[in-house]
């Protein structure tokens, strides 16, 4: 993944995770929201325990933060119960609020501040007052996966500042398989253990887990976690063409300009980048030169973990 510029590794991320989300969707009547995220991140967890063949977490500092980092990713899990309440695409733009807080807290330059702005403004866009009513469980459900995902940005970034390898994350998805599968299979006993919802959960856990955790690992690597937060401004949009594509659920039009707004802010973070050092804006560490960050390199870590 050297070559393949940090954006693009972030953006195929969140395509990925929003597919998957709606995959996980789909399972609901087999199993429900607490069946999913069980299969989602048991399954994850064994795929990577195999992949990366981690050691054990040295000394207890180590082993405090992947119990923090395991913990947020449960959190952000908490996505799948808001959506038996709200459309996939508000419940990503909701959840959204955590790493765009976490963009405005944390930015030195003017300009972030407009790209997150306009984000906000899509957010606005989406649910504007006056229009369909929906639960409050899942508004709440949705922006407490919103503040996990604000812990997870944070705790990735020291978890992969000492280590080269995806070690942290693979026992931090051990750690919040622990805390989930016990509610998934309270919810859904032996249905868990069909093989057609099997299949299904193991297409969830690669393309909303494995395969996104993977590339965002690499990714932060290069990019600072305010910089990847904000470029995730462009999930609903990913989350609108998935709920359209995957489950009949189909944005208003102001909606859609909900989404058009989050995708500018993104591409502002991405155009704004240095393209003859390969440093993001804003970035809080020395650049990456062109075609050289593949190596390990202090600060780095996997940023997204719904």
């Amino acid at each position: 993944m050297a070559r393949i510029p940090a954006p693009v590794l972030v953006l195929c991320s969140v395509v990925s995770v929003q597919f998957g989300q709606a995959l996980g969707k789909g399972l609901f009547d087999q199993v429900g929201p607490g069946g999913v995220v069980a299969l989602r991140l048991s399954l994850a967890a064994a795929v990577l325990l195999v992949a990366v063949r981690p050691p054990p977490p040295r000394g207890r500092g180590e082993a405090c933060l992947v119990l923090g980092l395991g913990t947020a990713i449960a959190g952000m899990n908490l996505v799948y119960p808001a959506l038996v309440y709200v459309p996939l695409g508000l419940a990503a733009s909701l959840q959204l609020l955590g790493p765009i807080t976490l963009a405005l807290l944390s930015s030195k330059r003017l300009r972030d501040l407009g790209f997150a702005a306009v984000a906000g403004l899509g957010l606005w866009l989406f649910h504007r007052p006056g229009d369909a009513e929906y639960a409050w469980a899942g508004v709440l459900l949705a922006s407490a996966s919103g503040v996990s995902m604000a812990a997870y940005l944070l705790l990735s970034r020291r978890a992969g500042a000492g280590a080269a390898t995806a070690a942290p994350l693979a026992w931090a998805l051990v750690w919040a398989a622990a805390l989930t599968v016990p509610v998934g299979v309270a919810e859904s006993g032996a249905g868990l253990l069909a093989p057609t919802v099997l299949l299904g959960g193991l297409a969830v856990a690669v393309s909303a887990s494995v395969l996104p955790y993977s590339l965002e690992f690499a990714a932060l690597r290069r990019l600072p976690p305010r910089t990847v937060g904000v470029m995730q401004s462009l999930e609903p949009a990913a989350a609108g063409a998935a709920g359209a594509l995957l489950l009949a659920e189909y944005p208003s039009p102001f909606q859609w300009l909900a989404l058009a707004c989050v995708g500018a802010a993104s591409a502002g973070i991405v155009a704004c980048g240095d393209s003859r050092t390969g440093r993001r804006p804003g970035a809080d560490g020395p650049a990456v030169p062109r075609g050289g960050g593949g190596e390990h390199r202090p600060g780095g870590g996997p940023a997204h973990g719904v």
